[in-house]
């Protein structure tokens, strides 16, 4: 997606976002935080019903996995469940985060592209700051490229 301002084309980043029961407010809150700024993909859940996270966070980790998404966002009640399923994904670098601190050397140490929120341990507006902390820091490469391409085992 393209946003026209003035007579410059700004393109949007792209991030999936997933997330089980007790991650649903926390998404669409975010969704909707979020949605003027970046083009967000929606993985799931749809309902605070009790539900399985990884059938919602394998879909998008293989989105971010092959491109389709730049980065992504996942919530569950702890973070960790999210977090784990993610990372089973070769191309996947996912960070439990719960401060802005963490996610931003998270992006800048060890480029990674998907956050995992744990919705049960913190304010919904603090989620808010954490993910755009992430989605706005960059790698910084340089001493911490050679780490990074050691992460993958395969």
């Amino acid at each position: 997606m393209r946003v026209q301002k003035s007579n410059l084309t700004v393109k949007m980043k792209k991030i999936a976002i997933a997330c089980d029961h007790a991650g649903f407010e926390y998404k669409e809150y975010l969704k909707k935080q979020l949605s003027e700024k970046y083009e967000i993909t929606d993985y799931g859940t749809n309902s605070p019903d009790s539900v399985d996270y990884p059938d919602f966070v394998h879909p998008a980790a293989t989105s971010v996995e092959n491109g389709e998404n730049e980065m992504g966002i996942l919530i569950c009640g702890s973070g960790q469940g999210v977090q784990l399923s993610a990372n089973k994904h070769q191309k996947i670098r996912c960070a439990l985060v719960w401060m802005p601190e963490l996610a931003e050397l998270s992006r800048q140490h060890n480029n990674c592209n998907m956050v995992a929120i744990p919705a049960r341990f913190i304010a919904k507006e603090l989620a808010l700051e954490i993910v755009e902390k992430f989605i706005e820091t960059a790698f910084e490469g340089g001493r911490h490229e050679k780490r990074v391409e050691k992460i993958s085992f395969c």
